[in-house]
């Protein structure tokens, strides 16, 4: 069975938007580059022909991959989760109990992760150690650094 990939209502629009702008603007732009490219001459040369050819396959590519995630999504909404307990979509404020520094994440679906910005995925280690508790709770998390405490702050749905 393929993977699931869990997306909010945004996430999925996002998705949609791209690939309708993938398959329509931009394989436009691509193919114009090949038959300028082509224009040029001896293919066995073109620099120009190549780096075009490379665009292509990494526009279609991508075009594969949006319509997987697309083929196989789930829209996470309502959670199964009582609301003050963290799940997909909460806003998860944390303090590393060993630097007693406060941290701010946002837990997402595998898709939408970007962990640069404070968006952790519910399937990475801190995600899971995470879904379903509450204010107060205490979590230990694996990492190459070894064992992370946390305590959790605050829990906001958005």
């Amino acid at each position: 069975m393929a993977k699931q990939y869990k997306l909010t209502p945004q996430r999925l629009k996002e998705l949609q938007d791209e690939l309708t702008y993938l398959k329509t603007v931009r394989e436009r732009e691509v193919a114009e580059q090949i038959k300028e490219a082509r224009s040029f001459g001896d293919l066995s040369e073109n620099s120009e022909y190549d780096e075009a050819k490379n665009e292509q396959g990494k526009l279609y590519s991508r075009i594969a991959e949006v319509e997987a995630v697309l083929a196989n999504y789930v829209v996470i909404e309502e959670q199964e989760f009582a609301a003050d307990q963290v799940s997909l979509g909460s806003l998860v404020k944390v303090l590393d109990v060993e630097f007693n520094e406060e941290e701010e994440y946002h837990i997402v679906g595998s898709q939408e992760a970007d962990p640069m910005n404070g968006c952790i995925s519910e399937d990475s280690p801190f995600g899971k150690a995470l879904l379903g508790k509450t204010v107060g709770t205490e979590v230990e998390v694996e990492a190459p650094a070894g064992v992370l405490k946390y305590r959790i702050l605050d829990i906001q749905k958005k």
